[in-house]
């Protein structure tokens, strides 16, 4: 009788710790936010953090006498394709989201990922501390009249980068041919974001301009610990790094390489460039079935 009267204060006992450790979890009263379970797939933060989340997907390991062709290639993601929106928003960070843009920026401003040269995509030439401290950003001059002695005078005025001038990312990536594995392949070599160019004075858009490139490998532990927005389902635990394993984004080739280093548009315009970007993507495909004998 003792012995059972023990074991129901037991049982009693740890049901009501469970509760209350379920309602913590459910409702957390000190950060106020509500989450159905707790997220252990990726990290809780949406910056990257050394002792959480889960490190990027592995490449398949890859000799350089099994890469028996290859073809570098250059695309253009527009982020004003529907495709592409968890990529462009939030436009400003939230605490479960952040755009890529800005946690680009963060990273590079931290210090844990390095800024190229926008000129250059061989990723030869960092850029400098005070060439990257302000990327996008500009002072302003306007005139505003001196409370005392009611003239007219000069004041600088500082305006940030707005991540939302951000319009597309270029990708360079390389596809090969594994024939250890017999199969197609793709890898990202670098992205770099491009954003409009705003005139100080007028401030009217003009043009695009590329900010910096990124070395794509170096990027990726810090996309894996960070969640992106996914369409049909809220709680698929879904990196950056899974977004573009997968290829989950819409864009369109607009260089290939070449020996006069030309891009698409320096010798096709119009419907023309369109088919030709099409014609060497479908190149690619078709080298894989080419390969086979039926």
């Amino acid at each position: 009788m003792k012995t059972s009267l023990i074991t129901g204060c037991i049982l009693i006992i740890s049901v009501a710790a469970q509760a209350q450790s379920a309602e913590g979890r459910f409702y957390n009263k000190s950060e106020r936010v509500y989450d159905i379970n707790d997220r252990e797939s990726v990290s809780q933060t949406v910056w990257h953090d050394d002792n959480g989340g889960r490190p990027p997907v592995s490449y398949s390991y890859l000799r350089e006498a099994d890469v028996m062709w290859s073809r570098t290639v250059w695309r253009k993601l527009d982020l004003r394709e529907k495709m592409n929106h968890p990529i462009y928003y939030p436009i400003e960070e939230t605490k479960e989201r952040i755009n890529l843009v800005q946690l680009m920026l963060n990273a590079i401003s931290e210090g844990s990922l390095t800024a190229y040269d926008a000129m250059n995509d061989e990723f030869t030439t960092p850029l400098s501390y005070s060439s990257r401290k302000n990327f996008g950003s500009w002072v302003d001059t306007i005139i505003v009249e001196n409370p005392d002695t009611y003239e007219p005078e000069k004041k600088p005025v500082f305006h940030e980068f707005d991540p939302s001038t951000v319009k597309e990312f270029r990708i360079k990536e390389v596809w090969f041919f594994d024939k250890q594995r017999s199969q197609l392949d793709v890898r990202i070599v670098g992205i770099c974001p491009v954003a409009e160019n705003i005139d100080p004075l007028t401030g009217e858009v003009r043009g695009l301009s590329p900010m910096f490139w990124v070395y794509f490998p170096e990027l990726r532990n810090i996309l894996s610990t960070t969640r992106v927005f996914t369409r049909f389902n809220g709680n698929m635990e879904m990196t950056y790094d899974d977004l573009f394993w997968k290829r989950m984004f819409s864009s369109y080739i607009y260089k290939v390489q070449n020996v006069y280093d030309r891009k698409i548009a320096d010798y096709s315009t119009g419907i023309n460039a369109v088919l030709e970007s099409e014609k060497v993507q479908n190149d690619i495909f078709n080298y894989e079935m080419d390969l086979w004998e039926y």
